[in-house]
C-alpha cells in the first residue's frame, strides 16, 4: 500500500535535516577559512608535516610508513579526537543524509509518482526542495578544502588510540573522492531520476512564466492594487493555485537551474525544458546555495556542458542568456523595485485605514511580501558578487529602505490584526470550504477506504470550527490537517494508486485553497517566514550597511531608515538546531549591526536637532542687550541731526526680519532642517522597541544617548574657554544660549515621544560635576579654573579690586589694560547666572577649590608665626608699651608677607560670600518651599549649646547659600590641616599669635599709597578691606576647631590693633601716618563685619571720634577728586 512507504513524512524530515546539514557545512567552511576561528590543529606548525602527509595519502594512510610524519598526532591524540569530533560527526551526517536521499528518490521512482506544482503542490515542492538541498549539501562539501585534513587527522588519532580506524571512515573517505567534481558525479547519480525531476520542473511552466513578468506588465495588470477595482474590494482573493502565487521566484529559479543541471539530457529532448531553463538563465547571474554562498550559474553551466559531448548548443544558449542578463537584468530589476515601492505603499496605506480587508485580501499581502523579498535578496546577492559592471547604478538602490519599511509594516499589520484574519478565515473554512469540499467528495466515482477516511476527516475538522472557539481564546492547531493533506497527495500521486489525484483536479484546487485558509488560522508567522524572511542579509552585512548608507544620504528615505534595524530583529530566524555553536557569534554580529544602524540614525537626528538649536541660539543672541548700543546710537544721531552713514555701509538687519516672508515658496535653511527632522523622527514611529536575539533595544534611547553626549560637548564649546589667554564667555551669555537650546529641545517632544526633560536634567546635572559621565571637563570645571586663575589671581595682585559698594570686582585704572572687565564677570547678574549654570553641586566644587587656596595661605602664615614666635609672645604681653613695641617691631619680620597672604584669603572669602549670596537668591527663586525650613532651623540653632549640631545645621544652610556666623567649609578645611603631632593647645597658641601678628602689622598699610580708602568703591585700592572678612571668618573657624571662645580672642585682637594704631598718633610728621585714616576705617570694617564684636566693644579700645574724623578726611579727599 502507498501509505506504507511514508513518502510525505520522509520528505518533510529529510528536507529539515538537509537544511541543518547544509547550515552546518556552511559553518565549517566559514570556520576553516577564517584565520581567527580556524581550528588550532590546522595552524599548528608541529602539525604541518602530518597534514601534508594525510592530504597526499588520503584516504589510504599508511601508519607504519608514515610514523615519522604522524608523531605530532601521536603525542596529542586525545586532544585531537576531542577537538575534531564535531567536524567528523558533521561529515558522517552528510553521508547518512546522502544514503537516506538515495533511498527515498529510488522509492519515488519505483512508485512512478506523478508531480505537478498546480495539483499536488506540497508533494512536488518538497520533492524539488529535497533535490536542490541534496545537491547543495554535496556542493558545499566540495567547497571545504580542509575536509580531508580534518577527517584524516581524526581517524589517525582514533586508530592510534583504539588500534583500528573508525568504522565509517572508509565510506567517508570514498565519498570525499567521489565528489571532488560534484556536479559531474551528481548528474550521473540523477540519470535514473531524470523523468521524475523533469516532470516536476515542467509543471512550473504553468507558474514561472506567469510570475516572471516585467514591471510594465505588472503595472498594466495593476498587480497588488486594492483600488484598481473598488467594486471587488471585498471579494476574497483566491485562485486555483494560491500557494504558487506567493512561491518565491528565487526558489523556482534554483529548482529550474540546478534541476536541469542534474538532469541535463532533457534539455536536448524537450523544448519546454529548454525554454524554462533559458528563461531562468536570463533572470540573473547568481543563485543562492545557502546564506551568502552563491553559484555563478552561467560560468558553472558553461564549464559543466563544456565537458559533455553533444551539448555545444547549450553553451551558445548560456552565453546568449548571460549577455542578456548583463545588459538588461539590472535595469529590469530596478524597474520592478520602483513599481513595488509604490504598490507596497498603496497596499500599506489602504490596510492601515481598513484592517478588515486583511481577511479577504490576505493573499495580496503575502504576494507583495514574496515579490519584495525576491527583489531585495536579488539585489544583495548581485551587489555582493558583481565587482565590475558598466552600469553600477543597477546594483545599488538608495531607495531600498522604502521597500524594507513597507515590508515591516505589512508584517506588523498581519501580526497585530491576527484576530481579524482568523475570524474571517474561520467562517470561510466552516461555511464555504467545508461545504464545497463535501460536495466535491460526494461527486467522486471511486474513493478507497484510506483516502475516504482522510477526506471525511477534512470535512469534519472544518465543519466543527466555530466563532465560539475563537472568542473563547482557544488556539487552533491545523498542522495535522495539512500533514494529512500532504499524505493524501503522496498516496494519490503514486502510479498505480486506486485514486489518482490528477484525475480529480477539483479536489486538488479546493484543498490547496483550503490549506492556505488553514494557515491563516494558526501559522501566519510561518508563512511570513516563507515569504518575508530577510535574515540572509545578516550574511551580506557589507552590502546591507552600504544600502543603509545610501538610503541615509537620500533625504526622501529618512523616514524609512528604521526598517534596517527592524530587519535585524529577524536575523535569529536563520539559525538551525543542528548548528547551535554559531548562535553566539551571530548574536554578537547582529547586535553590532543593529546598534550601528540605531546609532547612525540617532547621530543624524541629533545633528539636525542641534543644528536647529544652534540656529535658534544665534537668533536669540541677537536679542541680547549688548546689541542695542548700535541702535541707540543711531536714534541719538538722528535726534542730534548728525550726518547719515556712507552708502557703502550696509545696515544690519533687525532681529526678527528672518520671519518676514514675501513668498511662501521661498524655503529658508531653518525650514529645511525642520523638514529633515520631521522625516527622521517619523522613522521612530515605526516601533518603540526591537528584540534582537535576547536583547531589547529602544531606538529613542539611542537618540537620547547621542543628544546627551553632543549637548554636553556643545555646552562646553559655548563657554569658549581658552586656558592660554584665559578667555571665557560671560556666564549670563552662556546661560542665555543654553536656555535657547533647551527651549528648542523641548520642541522635539512634538516630533517624537521622548523624555526631553530627563535628557536636559541629566546633561545639566552632569555639568554641575567636575567631570561628566564620559570623563570630559564640564562648565563647572571651566568656570572654577577661570575664576581662580583669571579673576582671583589678579585680584590677589590688586590688579582687580573688590568693590563692596557695587558688590563686584572692578579693574584698576592702570596702564596695563586687562583682557577682560572684571565687573562683567563678577556682578550680581553674572554670579546669579553662574549659580544657575553650575548649581549647588558646582558651587560646592568651586568652594572646595577656594578652600584649598585659603588653606595653603594659612599654612604659610603659620610658618611665619612659628618663625617669629618669641617676638610675637612678647608683643602680646606688652602691646600697651609704645617703647617696647617699637623695639619689638624692629625684630619682627614678614609683616608685609602675612598681611599680603591674609588679604588674599580675604579676597577669596569675599568672592565666596558674593557667590553664596547669589546662590541664596537662586534657591529662594527655585526652592522657596525648601529655604524656609532651612532658614528657620538655622535661626533657632544655638552654637553655644552644641557646636557639633550647629555645624551640621550651618553646613545645610551654607549649601543653600545662607550666610553663617561660622563657615562650616572653612572649619572642615582647617580641621584637616591639623597633624597628629600638634596638640590643640599648640594650635590655639599659633592662632592667637597669628591674630597678634596681623594686629601689630596693620600700621604697615599706612606706608602703602594704595591703601587709600575709596569712598565710591566702599573699599581700599589694594583690597585690604577684605582683611575684615578674612580675620572674622578665619579666626572663627580656627577657634571653633580648637574649641575656644571666639569673642574673647577677637576682642584681644581688637585691643592689640587699637593700641598699635593709636600709637600712630605720636608720629605726626612721619610717613607712617599718610594713610592712617584709611587704616582706622579698616579697623572699623573688621568690627562691622564681625558677628562676635560690636561697636561698644570697639569704643572701649578705640575712640569713636578718630573714626568720625577718618571718614570726614576720606570724604573730603573724595570731594576734591571729583571733576
Amino acid at each position: 500500500m502507498a501509505y506504507q512507504f511514508k513518502l510525505a513524512e520522509k520528505l518533510l524530515i529529510l528536507n529539515d535535516r538537509g537544511q541543518g546539514v547544509l547550515v552546518r557545512l556552511n559553518h565549517i567552511k566559514k570556520i576553516c577559512t577564517d584565520p581567527k576561528r580556524r581550528p588550532s590543529y590546522l595552524t599548528d606548525k608541529t602539525m604541518e608535516s602530518a597534514i601534508k602527509y594525510i592530504n597526499r595519502k588520503f584516504p589510504n594512510i599508511d601508519f607504519r610508513g608514515g610514523s615519522q610524519h604522524l608523531g605530532s598526532i601521536q603525542k596529542q591524540k586525545s586532544a585531537v579526537l576531542e577537538a575534531l569530533h564535531s567536524f567528523y560527526e558533521s561529515f558522517i551526517d552528510v553521508m547518512e543524509f546522502r544514503d537516506h536521499v538515495y533511498e527515498l528518490l529510488n522509492t519515488i521512482d519505483a512508485c512512478q509518482c506523478f508531480f505537478s506544482i498546480a495539483v499536488n503542490f506540497d508533494f512536488t515542492k518538497n520533492y524539488l526542495d529535497l533535490i536542490v538541498t541534496y545537491a547543495s549539501v554535496i556542493y558545499m562539501l566540495s567547497r571545504i578544502d580542509d575536509k580531508k585534513a580534518l577527517v584524516g587527522m581524526y581517524n589517525c588519532a582514533y586508530e592510534l588510540s583504539n588500534g583500528s580506524s573508525d568504522p565509517t571512515y572508509p565510506r567517508l573517505g570514498q565519498m570525499f573522492l567521489e565528489y571532488d567534481h560534484p556536479w559531474k558525479k551528481l548528474s550521473e547519480e540523477f540519470g535514473p531520476h531524470t523523468k521524475s525531476v523533469t516532470e516536476a520542473l515542467l509543471s512550473l511552466n504553468l507558474i514561472y512564466p506567469r510570475r516572471n513578468l516585467s514591471a510594465e506588465q505588472w503595472r498594466s495588470a495593476q498587480m497588488l492594487s486594492l483600488l484598481a477595482s473598488p467594486a471587488a474590494m471585498l471579494n476574497p482573493a483566491c485562485c486555483e493555485t494560491m500557494a504558487c502565487e506567493y512561491l518565491s521566484m528565487e526558489v523556482m529559479e534554483r529548482w529550474i537551474l540546478m534541476g536541469f543541471l542534474l538532469c541535463h539530457s532533457s534539455l536536448n529532448t524537450n523544448a519546454g525544458s529548454q525554454n524554462l531553463w533559458k528563461m531562468a538563465l536570463r533572470n540573473g547571474l547568481y543563485i543562492s546555495i545557502i546564506r551568502d554562498e552563491v553559484l555563478n550559474i552561467h560560468k558553472l553551466s558553461e564549464d559543466f556542458f563544456d565537458n559533455l559531448k553533444g551539448h555545444s548548443k547549450r553553451i551558445a544558449d548560456i552565453k546568449e542568456c548571460k549577455e542578456f542578463a548583463l545588459a538588461n537584468c539590472g535595469t529590469l530589476r530596478r524597474e520592478k523595485r520602483s513599481f513595488l515601492r509604490n504598490a507596497l505603499k498603496e497596499l500599506t496605506k489602504v490596510l492601515e485605514d481598513e484592517p478588515a480587508l486583511l481577511g479577504p485580501k490576505a493573499l495580496f499581502v503575502f504576494m507583495a511580501l514574496s515579490f519584495s523579498r525576491d527583489e531585495v535578496l536579488w539585489l544583495a546577492r548581485h551587489a555582493e558578487n558583481i565587482t565590475k559592471t558598466k552600469t553600477p547604478e543597477d546594483y545599488a538602490d538608495s531607495q531600498i529602505a522604502e521597500i524594507l519599511y513597507h515590508m515591516e509594516k505589512l508584517r506588523s499589520l498581519l501580526t497585530h490584526h491576527s484576530y481579524v484574519i482568523q475570524r474571517y478565515h474561520l467562517q470561510y473554512l466552516s461555511q464555504y470550504d467545508a461545504l464545497v469540499l463535501n460536495d466535491t467528495i460526494q461527486g467522486m466515482n471511486v474513493c478507497p477506504e484510506e483516502e475516504s477516511v482522510l477526506l471525511s476527516s477534512f470535512v469534519s475538522t472544518l465543519s466543527t470550527m466555530t466563532l465560539k472557539n475563537l472568542n473563547a481564546g482557544e488556539e487552533f492547531d491545523l498542522k495535522p490537517f495539512r500533514l494529512d493533506w500532504l499524505r493524501l497527495q503522496a498516496y494519490t500521486s503514486i502510479g498505480k494508486a486506486p485514486l489518482s489525484l490528477k484525475d480529480y483536479p477539483d479536489i486538488a484546487k479546493i484543498m490547496n485553497m483550503t490549506q492556505f485558509h488553514t494557515r491563516m488560522m494558526d501559522s501566519v508567522n510561518e508563512l511570513l517566514f516563507e515569504t518575508a524572511d530577510l535574515s540572509v542579509l545578516c550574511f551580506h552585512a557589507r552590502v546591507f550597511e552600504k544600502m543603509f548608507s545610501q538610503s541615509s544620504e537620500d533625504a526622501s528615505m529618512h523616514r524609512y531608515l528604521m526598517a534596517f534595524p527592524a530587519v535585524c530583529s529577524h536575523f535569529s530566524h536563520c539559525l538551525h538546531p543542528l548548528c547551535p555553536e554559531e548562535t553566539e557569534d551571530m548574536e554578537q554580529q547582529t547586535l553590532k549591526l543593529c546598534v550601528t544602524f540605531l546609532e547612525e540614525i540617532g547621530r543624524q537626528t541629533c545633528t539636525v536637532v542641534l543644528d536647529i538649536c544652534a540656529e535658534q541660539c544665534n537668533l536669540n543672541e541677537k536679542l541680547l542687550a549688548k546689541h542695542s548700543a548700535e541702535k541707540i546710537s543711531t536714534v541719538r544721531n538722528k535726534k542730534l541731526k548728525k550726518p547719515a552713514p556712507k552708502k557703502g555701509d550696509v545696515a544690519k538687519e533687525k532681529p526678527g526680519t528672518e520671519s518676514l516672508r514675501k513668498d511662501r515658496a521661498v524655503v529658508s535653511n531653518l525650514d529645511k532642517m525642520h523638514q529633515t527632522l520631521t522625516e527622521l523622527c517619523a522613522s521612530y514611529s515605526m516601533c518603540s522597541d526591537l528584540t534582537v536575539f535576547r536583547h531589547i533595544l529602544i531606538p529613542a534611547e539611542f537618540l537620547l544617548s547621542q543628544l546627551e553626549i553632543r549637548l554636553a560637548k556643545v555646552m562646553v564649546q559655548m563657554a569658549s574657554y581658552n586656558p592660554s589667554t584665559q578667555d571665557i564667555i560671560r556666564p549670563s551669555e552662556l546661560l542665555c544660549g543654553i536656555q535657547a537650546y533647551i527651549s528648542s529641545l523641548q520642541n522635539l517632544g512634538s516630533y517624537i515621544s521622548v523624555d526631553v526633560s530627563r535628557l536636559v536634567k541629566s546633561v545639566l546635572l552632569q555639568q554641575t560635576q567636575p567631570l561628566d559621565s564620559y570623563g570630559a571637563q564640564t562648565i563647572t570645571t571651566l568656570y572654577t579654573n577661570w575664576y581662580l586663575e583669571g579673576l582671583l589671581r589678579q585680584a590677589s595682585s590688586a590688579l582687580i579690586v573688590h568693590c563692596p559698594t557695587t558688590h563686584c570686582f572692578i579693574n584698576q585704572n592702570i596702564e596695563n589694560e586687562q583682557s577682560f572687565k572684571a565687573e562683567e564677570y563678577s556682578d550680581i547678574c553674572e554670579l546669579r547666572a553662574l549659580t544657575e549654570l553650575i548649581g549647588p553641586y558646582g558651587l560646592k566644587f568651586l568652594n572646595e577649590n577656594l578652600m584649598w587656596h585659603i588653606i595653603s595661605q594659612v599654612g604659610e602664615m603659620k610658618k611665619l608665626v612659628i618663625d617669629n614666635m618669641d617676638v610675637l609672645v612678647q608683643m602680646r604681653a606688652c602691646y600697651e608699651n609704645p617703647d617696647a613695641m617699637s623695639e619689638l617691631q624692629k625684630k619682627l619680620t614678614g609683616c608685609e608677607n602675612v598681611l599680603k597672604r591674609m588679604t588674599i584669603v580675604g579676597v577669596i572669602l569675599s568672592f565666596r560670600t558674593m557667590v553664596q549670596d547669589a546662590l541664596e537668591e537662586i534657591m529662594d527663586k527655585h526652592c522657596y518651599f525648601l529655604m524656609r525650613p532651612i532658614k528657620c532651623l538655622k535661626d533657632f540653632t544655638d552654637r553655644e549649646t552644641d557646636i557639633k549640631v550647629a555645624l551640621d545645621v550651618y553646613e545645610i544652610a551654607s549649601a543653600a547659600g545662607l550666610s553663617c556666623e561660622i563657615d562650616p567649609a572653612l572649619v572642615v578645611a582647617v580641621a584637616n590641616m591639623q597633624t597628629d603631632n600638634s596638640s590643640i593647645e599648640d594650635e590655639f597658641k599659633i592662632t592667637c599669635l597669628l591674630l597678634v601678628y596681623i594686629a601689630v602689622s596693620l600700621p604697615t598699610f599706612c606706608q602703602d599709597p594704595n591703601s587709600l580708602y575709596r569712598q565710591e568703591h566702599g573699599g581700599h585700592q589694594n583690597n585690604i578691606h577684605c582683611l575684615a572678612t578674612a580675620v572674622n571668618s578665619l579666626a572663627a573657624a580656627m577657634l571653633t576647631v580648637q574649641k575656644k571662645n571666639i569673642q574673647t580672642q577677637l576682642e584681644e585682637f581688637l585691643k592689640v590693633a587699637s593700641a598699635v594704631l593709636l600709637q600712630l598718633g605720636q608720629n605726626v610728621e612721619r610717613m607712617e601716618i599718610k594713610n592712617r585714616d584709611s587704616v582706622y576705617i579698616l579697623l572699623h570694617k573688621i568690627v562691622q563685619e564681625s558677628p562676635f564684636l560690636s561697636q561698644d566693644i570697639l569704643e572701649k579700645y578705640f575712640p569713636y571720634v578718630l573714626l568720625r574724623n577718618a571718614y570726614r578726611e576720606v570724604h573730603s579727599v573724595f570731594i576734591q577728586s571729583m571733576p
